[in-house]
């Protein structure tokens, strides 16, 4: 009988070597994998490639078909809208397809300046588990769509994102420009250099002027800035109505100040404690000097909605729970808000998209790649300066971790209250002083 009690140590390989987890292991094994794949696509797509690169170098058409492609959630979509305004802008005769998960669709579904939708279940997003060979057979089959639409010009707007690269490589798009980020940087016609603490959106603004480059136009104007690129999500009517409808319900006049605080993120690590946002909630009222006393409501998903309880059992005024909404009647509702409060989530963008004055916390992400797209006066961010144990540095940049690391990690954790409540005093001053009120 084989002995399990001492580790088998092969030739070439030292003892060490056995003491991966089996996680690591399938890791490895995950990208070898890939590596082996991506270098079959190479080959497999070396013939394609090099027609769209003779294609490439005849004229552009007038009216060029665009492809861009931006695999996120909300957050990250809305920081994308100030693309989709310049393309339409400088190219009113373009026809603009955008491919999105149907997880974010919503925020760009209903934007003027896209002609088309196309929702793939983009591998890495789905928040489930895959088995192996599926992203890889969607990249096949997805490919081949795309293929019969004769794409002119297509953009990966995501910098890591290999997948669509490959994408966009096998659908034999002409010119297909992205971020030089391994492994993806070969699938590129155009691959500019990333620029790693950049704004989010104007790492979007700098591809989308190199496209207009490729199609014989001029570049954006720079600087990039809020005012002159703007993020856009509206509203409809019947949206503000449904809006309406729920603050009359609730007592809540029109007039009467409002506070959202949304404490819900897609990553555990970045959550702020419940207690503080019941005590920050607490001190609204004497911080905000309105005829009418502020009004505070809770906003969340219904899985959140334990989380949104707990924080207003520690709320002395009752405050409103609203996990009901669409994104569309979420934004509603930010118009309303006098002030809007969380950390690193996509609904802060959405409320910066409102022209509504936001308070960011964040940990660790990086708020200069991720912060908040608006007229810096409007807009305060938190950062967290506590790095975490096992972190070489403030912000770490990691959201994975297992439940049971969370408590090594309290880089959100630990930002005081009394930061939170003093840049709610600073930004209410700002507002009562400032003579115009942009986004």
């Amino acid at each position: 009988m084989h002995d399990q009690s001492a580790p088998t140590v092969f030739p070439g390989f030292s003892e060490c070597s056995t003491k991966f987890t089996q996680t690591e292991i399938d890791e490895r094994l995950k990208n070898i994998l890939r590596t082996l794949i991506l270098f079959a696509i190479r080959v497999f797509g070396i013939a394609g490639a090099r027609s769209a690169d003779r294609q490439a170098q005849q004229p552009a058409p007038q009216s060029p078909r665009i492809l861009l492609i931006r695999p996120d959630h909300l957050g990250d979509l809305v920081l994308t809208t100030p693309v989709l305004n310049a393309l339409k802008t400088h190219l009113p005769n373009a026809s603009i397809t955008m491919m999105v998960g149907p997880w974010s669709s919503e925020v760009v579904a209903r934007h003027p300046a896209i002609d088309r939708l196309l929702l793939c279940p983009f591998p890495g997003f789905q928040r489930a588990a895959q088995k192996p060979l599926s992203p890889y057979i969607l990249l096949r089959n997805v490919a081949q769509q795309l293929r019969r639409e004769q794409y002119d010009l297509a953009i990966n707007l995501r910098p890591d994102f290999w997948w669509g690269a490959a994408l966009l490589y096998l659908a034999r798009i002409p010119r297909r420009v992205g971020y030089a980020i391994a492994p993806g940087t070969p699938f590129l016609s155009r691959a500019l250099p990333f620029q790693s603490r950049e704004l989010a959106t104007v790492s979007n603004l700098r591809l989308a002027s190199t496209a207009l480059g490729l199609l014989g136009n001029p570049p954006l104007e720079e600087p990039y800035t809020p005012a002159r690129y703007p993020l856009e999500f509206t509203p409809t009517p019947a949206e503000q109505a449904w809006v309406n409808e729920r603050l009359e319900k609730a007592h809540i006049a029109v007039e009467d100040p409002i506070v959202v605080i949304h404490p819900g993120t897609g990553a555990a690590v970045k959550l702020w404690r419940t207690a503080a946002w019941s005590a920050c909630a607490n001190a609204i009222p004497g911080l905000l000097t309105t005829p009418a006393p502020a009004r505070i409501i809770l906003t969340g998903s219904q899985s959140e909605r334990p989380m949104l309880e707990e924080i207003a059992h520690g709320i002395t005024s009752p405050p409103l729970l609203m996990t009901d909404m669409t994104i569309g009647q979420m934004a509603a509702l930010l118009q309303h808000a006098k002030l809007v409060l969380g950390v690193d989530n996509g609904p802060l963008h959405l409320a910066v998209a409102q022209g509504t004055p936001t308070i960011h916390i964040f940990g660790p992400t990086d708020p200069r790649i991720f912060g908040p797209w608006g007229t810096p006066e409007r807009h305060v961010v938190i950062a967290s300066t506590h790095r975490c144990p096992t972190c070489p540095t403030i912000p770490c940049g990691r959201l994975d971790f297992r439940p049971e690391e969370l408590p090594a990690h309290p880089c959100v954790r630990l930002v005081s209250e009394q930061q939170v409540e003093d840049a709610i005093k600073t930004l209410l001053n700002t507002e009562a002083t400032s003579p115009s009120h942009t986004s």
